[in-house]
């Protein structure tokens, strides 16, 4: 990992940097990078009355055992503070105790015992609880020097924490005020901090990751203090959820902004946690059908087989088809037209909704005999958890692992959505951070264990199906070959307009329903919290790519946003993932051609570098607007420029593509929106 100059901190949303130097942050995967290989030495470090010094890659890491303060000095000799002591309170600390890789302690007050220690260039440190409660901690973003903070609030953002769109409130965009949880609310369970140095914030790059692998029962709260944001870590010790542990380690990075991400790919890696989209071909080679296609659900005549060969007709080689499961889905001919076409094909689907078969509103919704109410997920007070839109329930994952052995409902379900001969399969919620606590009787289960039953349902369906889920977290990437959802960036506001059926379209007509296909404006603070891309970066990417394909939400298609088109399209080329269409038979008609374009653009390229890694990332110039990545060891080189002036030869709205065997880059100038 290199970079050179990062960027100084800003004092507006819109304002610009201006630098006649080239601004790079590069990323290099090496196995050493980020501790596979060294470093990982039995040195248990140094310990001078509550001062704990342990060795970590790039430095030393300095806890206080009286706080839990964490300090660091690289080896450029910066010092640096990546946490404030806890923040309510510990109470007096036991007796500090050496270990082979550190040293553990207690906070009678609260309960706790701790342990802290070198592990593969990390410092790790674990809190285990003996009752129910609270810690605030680590507090992070403190240093004066902390420039930006990195957040995978789904593909990714970079905020400079003086930016003043993002330290205003969530009212109005921005971070100031807002919690989130990470075992829901992150795409993966990890944030990190820029250092910036030198005069004006231009000195060499250091930063800090910050990876929670406890997120269920950990949160985060964001906070404007001066004008800078800053963030507060908070895990709940509750015996009830099984989560009276808590561990975090520290990274010390460059300062890349897509660092965090990078240290925990080879986190997963260490672990035997990081799916290979190579390794799921080979399982199954339809899996192989993803490189090179783009994503569209299908509605009216675009789900039949003339529908299917009209694709063909237009050039499009890949595509991945998907249909919900309402009245007329795709029949056994068009199922057998997109196979012959080389395509994907597979239904909307979902295990976690019941409802009264008597007056539910989708097939999905319904199940034989007693599943709905017996399999409701209960609270507390016994009363069902209200399920999609409050309507019925959300059905209990270990209820239907407790049956599945004599009743079969999940497998009849899938064996009947298959009937058609669909390859492929999107099982919606599965993969997403929305679990369960369930108090049911006899189908008691935690929110991991939520967790365990639905990796267990899906590993079943990934062996015989291109399975593919919603908004899908980390720990899901070992089990599906697609994700719906993570390509895009969550802001509050988009839930909120999405509720505006007046706006946003409601679900008629029924063979092109409004919310998909109706376009819409995205108000100005909602288009920069989820589409600038001067605080986009591709942590998902760095972390994933090469592991499963990811595109943006289902409802909000390339058409749905016509002001975005231009910048998405790019983004999409840049990060090397597929664009998501909705598609009728007027559509098709009408936009069908420019989608073939784009597609075949985009199919070589993902083709030869969707199995790769992302290996770098980089801003080429001082505002951000020109941005490049490289994928696997050169196989792929992408430059995209985002502004309106032209950058050593590349137009503004424009992308250069380069493959390794190429003479010269591959250019594309997606066509700017008209009005």
């Amino acid at each position: 990992m290199t970079s050179e100059v990062p960027l100084p901190p800003k004092t507006t949303a819109r304002s610009r940097t201006t630098t006649t130097r080239v601004l790079a942050a590069s990323l290099a995967l090496t196995a050493t990078a980020f501790g596979v290989a060294g470093c990982d030495s039995a040195a248990a470090g140094t310990l001078e009355g509550s001062r704990l010094e342990l060795p970590v890659r790039g430095g030393t890491a300095v806890v206080d055992t009286a706080s839990l303060a964490v300090n660091a000095r690289t080896a450029g000799g910066r010092d640096l503070v990546l946490s404030g002591p806890a923040g309510d309170g510990l109470g007096k600390p036991g007796p500090v105790t050496r270990t082979a890789r550190g040293a553990r302690w207690s906070y009678p007050d609260k309960g706790l015992e701790v342990t802290a220690g070198s592990e593969r260039g990390r410092l790790r440190i674990t809190l285990r609880a003996d009752r129910d409660g609270t810690v605030s901690w680590p507090v992070t973003g403190t240093d004066r020097a902390a420039s930006a903070l990195q957040l995978p609030r789904g593909e990714g953002l970079d905020v400079p924490v003086r930016d003043a769109f993002w330290n205003g409130g969530a009212e109005k965009g921005g971070l100031d005020g807002s919690t989130v949880d990470v075992s829901e609310g992150l795409s993966l369970p990890l944030w990190g901090y820029s250092m910036g140095g030198g005069k004006g914030g231009s000195g060499g790059g250091a930063g800090v990751s910050y990876l929670t692998p406890t997120d269920i029962g950990t949160s985060l709260r964001l906070a404007s203090t001066g004008g800078r944001l800053r963030t507060t870590a908070a895990h709940a010790f509750d015996a009830g959820e099984d989560t009276r542990d808590y561990e975090v380690s520290f990274a010390l990075t460059d300062g890349n902004p897509v660092a965090p991400a990078a240290d925990y790919r080879s986190y997963l890696a260490q672990r035997g946690q990081l799916g290979s989209l190579r390794r799921k071909i080979r399982q199954n080679p339809a899996n192989g059908k993803l490189l090179g296609a783009f994503h569209a659900y299908v509605w009216g005549d675009a789900r039949t087989a003339s529908g299917v060969g009209r694709l063909k007709q237009l050039g499009v080689d890949r595509m991945w088809l998907g249909y919900d499961a309402g009245p007329g889905p795709m029949n056994a001919a068009a199922v057998r037209a997109a196979k012959k076409a080389g395509y994907l094909v597979g239904p909307y689907d979902t295990f976690a909704n019941g409802q009264d078969p008597k007056s539910a509103d989708s097939p999905t919704s319904v199940w034989p005999g007693r599943v709905y109410p017996d399999f409701c997920i209960r609270k507390a007070d016994g009363s069902p958890e209200g399920g999609f839109g409050d309507r019925g329930c959300y059905l209990s994952s270990r209820a239907f692992e407790r049956a599945e052995p004599r009743k079969h409902y999940l497998a009849d379900r899938t064996r009947s959505m298959v009937a058609n001969g669909a390859d492929s399969y999107f099982l919606d919620v599965d993969a997403t951070g929305v679990l369960f606590r369930d108090h049911g009787k006899g189908h008691e289960m935690t929110k991991a264990d939520d967790r365990a039953m639905r990796l267990a349902r899906m590993r079943r369906l990934s062996k015989n199906l291109v399975l593919g889920s919603e908004s899908a977290q980390a720990w899901a990437n070992q089990v599906v070959a697609y994700d719906h959802g993570s390509g895009t960036v969550d802001a509050d506001g988009l839930w909120k307009l999405e509720r505006d059926k007046k706006t946003w379209g409601g679900y008629f007509p029924e063979k092109a329903p409004g919310a998909f296909f109706k376009p819409v404006k995205l108000p100005a603070e909602l288009a920069t919290a989820m589409y600038d891309p001067e605080y986009r970066v591709p942590l998902y990417e760095t972390a994933l790519h090469g592991s499963l394909v990811n595109a943006e939400r289902w409802e909000l298609s390339y058409e749905k946003l016509p002001e975005q088109k231009t910048t998405r399209a790019l983004l999409a080329m840049l990060y090397n993932t597929p664009l998501n269409y909705v598609l009728d038979g007027p559509a098709l008609e009408k936009k069908g051609p420019e989608m073939a374009a784009l597609q075949k653009y985009f199919s070589p390229l993902h083709r030869a570098a969707g199995t790769e890694r992302l290996t770098s990332f980089r801003w080429l110039t001082g505002d951000r607007s020109v941005q490049r990545t490289v994928f696997g060891d050169g196989t792929l080189t992408v430059t995209a420029n985002f502004g309106s002036r032209a950058h050593e030869g590349l137009p503004g709205g424009c992308v250069d593509a380069k493959l390794r065997t190429d003479d010269k880059p591959r250019r594309l100038c997606p066509a700017r929106p008209q009005g």
